[in-house]
């Protein structure tokens, strides 16, 4: 049946892709089929190097149809729900059923939940890294700014790579140093984390970053509103300090983040959790009540980083475990929540941060990686890039 297949994956983003292709090398027979109405495939860990005007953005996109590992099926159609106890996904093309589901379709973006946000992207020096058609504007609202308050947004929600809100406020304030303006902009950081960043051997890096630009950080601050025109945001204060606190911010230029959250199918369906992910035990990837359902990704409940570096762990403890499963062997490979974030702090420099669910340094290489360094910043902007397209994709890394 046309409509049936052994293996159905919801999402053609990384974690499909890569899941598909590496599924494929252990065993070609298998039947998978992925849904995913896309036409094209995005290499979002650039979109910072080009909000920092030093990277193509048509390089960071190519044809879905491109990636498609060969021998599966693309349903180019959109899921809609879950009917579980039925092993099937009603979606735009119609229902389809499977022996198993793989749920990875990534997260969803909620620009409208900032009141003016969409209005006024893109213009009025309000940028974003976090979409392709705009990625470019950030780095022209960097250029043409000589004096003036620069902000920087984090939202109160998990996003996708926690690094990028301020990866791009560091290059910003390196750029003013290389232009000799730094002197004239106060670069400020509103967010709505609780801290910089999550562990302290790399955030304590970071903070000397921001004392040596002289960048004001806020937190427990959530951005409900963007007045353009007047350039002014709103943040309301959470938290025991400043609850319900309402304050009008004046701004030259503001990066935005847009609060995200698992796509609308995912939070209303019986596959999530309280939190609105997919249910998924932290370890097996594994969904906890529909043994034949695996959530990888963004979308997935699990309490790491929403990372291209966590998927490329988290996919071959899927496969293994799909695979098992299949030959009714008990489920062995476990995921420890290794995720890692290329923090760039500058032009040439970088902190890559590696960490497990402790929040544990998971280090690759043999130096401390909590120091800037030239090296881990040349393999985000050459070599990263590369292997995504070459390897990651095709299953090979």
């Amino acid at each position: 049946m046309d409509n049936h297949h052994q293996i159905l994956i919801i999402g053609g983003g990384n974690a499909g892709i890569s899941l598909a292709a590496q599924l494929l090398l252990k065993n070609h027979k298998l039947d998978i089929a992925i849904v995913d109405p896309a036409d094209k495939h995005y290499y979002q860990p650039a979109w910072t190097l080009v909000g920092s005007g030093i990277f193509d953005i048509n390089k960071t996109v190519r044809n879905e149809a491109s990636v498609m590992p060969q021998g599966v099926k693309w349903l180019q159609v959109a899921a809609q729900s879950f009917e579980p106890h039925n092993n099937a996904v009603r979606t735009t093309g119609g229902t389809y059923t499977y022996d198993y589901l793989v749920v990875c379709p990534g997260i969803q973006l909620n620009w409208s939940a900032v009141k003016g946000l969409t209005e006024t992207l893109g213009k009025n020096n309000v940028c974003s890294n976090y979409s392709f058609q705009h990625a470019p504007y950030t780095f022209e609202c960097i250029k043409n700014l000589k004096k003036g308050k620069a902000i920087f947004h984090n939202p109160h929600t998990p996003v996708k790579c926690g690094g990028a809100p301020h990866k791009i406020m560091y290059m910003a304030a390196d750029y003013f140093r290389k232009n000799n303006v730094l002197d004239h902009i106060d670069i400020q950081y509103w967010s709505g984390g609780t801290k910089l960043f999550a562990v302290p051997k790399y955030e304590k890096t970071l903070l000397g970053v921001c004392e040596k630009a002289n960048i004001q950080l806020h937190f427990f601050q959530r951005l409900e509103e963007i007045d353009g025109p007047n350039k002014r945001a709103r943040f309301v204060g959470f938290g025991d300090h400043n609850k319900d606190v309402e304050t009008w911010v004046d701004f030259d230029m503001i990066h935005v983040t847009p609060p995200q959250s698992a796509p609308d199918f995912i939070r209303n369906s019986p596959l999530a959790n309280a939190g609105g992910w997919v249910d998924v035990d932290k370890n097996t990837l594994q969904h906890p009540k529909y043994p034949n359902i695996f959530s990888l990704g963004d979308a997935s409940g699990l309490p790491t980083s929403k990372t291209g570096a966590a998927i490329r762990k988290q996919a071959p403890v899927v496969v293994e475990n799909l695979l098992s499963m299949i030959a009714h062997h008990p489920l062995n490979a476990s995921y420890n929540g290794y995720t890692s974030c290329p923090l760039v702090t500058g032009y040439g420099k970088l902190v890559l941060a590696e960490f497990d669910y402790n929040n544990q340094p998971q280090e690759t290489f043999p130096f401390d990686q909590s120091k800037e360094r030239w090296s881990m910043y040349m393999l985000k902007k050459e070599i990263l890039p590369r292997m995504y397209w070459n390897m990651i994709l095709k299953g090979k890394a």
